[in-house]
């Protein structure tokens, strides 16, 4: 079993999942700063920086986007398996993509937990953090996930976190909590 680092902090991928605009990366950046602050080794892999880098060339096609999905999950597995507390903030739209991820972390003995960033697709659209809402209601964007293209509701998430009415620190607050929980901190 590979969950052990160099620190003794038992590594673990959490995936958070949710719509576009849902809070993912604000989540996941507030709960890295706190655990760094703590002394943690803590690494976000947000998926605006990992198509930049990592898979720069795929599009959004369902292919392409499990392809995505996989090759972040193999990063985290392997980051995590190190004793790194990854958190990944990436929408990840299809189940199955989400649970092969899953699968691969529980075959190499890696804790994953799966959070559904469960914020309703209006407070999303009126959020617009990246504007992407407005262009696909202008007609200059198509398979906008969860109003155009699928995205396909965790249905036993480790945790279903409703973000509005919530601020930032509360949500990061319930997530530390579960990692408590869970015995991940």
């Amino acid at each position: 079993m590979r969950t052990e680092g160099t620190t003794g902090n038992r590594g673990a991928t959490v995936w958070l999942t949710g719509l576009p605009s849902a809070g993912k990366t604000t989540l996941a950046k507030a709960l890295a700063e706190r655990l760094r602050g703590a002394g943690r080794r803590t690494e976000v892999l947000d998926g605006d920086e990992i198509r930049t880098f990592l898979t720069a060339g795929l599009g959004f096609s369902r292919t392409d986007r499990d392809t995505n999905v996989q090759r972040i999950g193999f990063v985290a597995e392997l980051l995590a398996s190190h004793g790194v507390l990854v958190l990944v903030p990436v929408i990840a739209p299809y189940a199955d993509s989400r649970e092969a991820v899953r699968k691969r972390h529980e075959a190499e003995g890696t804790a994953y937990l799966e959070v559904h960033v469960a914020t309703p697709l209006d407070v999303c659209s009126e959020r617009d953090v990246k504007g992407l809402y407005a262009r696909q209601a202008a007609g200059e964007l198509t398979g906008l996930t969860g109003v155009d293209d699928p995205y396909e509701v965790p249905e036993a998430p480790d945790l279903r976190l409703e973000t509005q009415g919530r601020t930032v620190e509360e949500s990061a607050g319930a997530l530390h909590t579960l990692l408590t929980e869970r015995g991940l901190l």
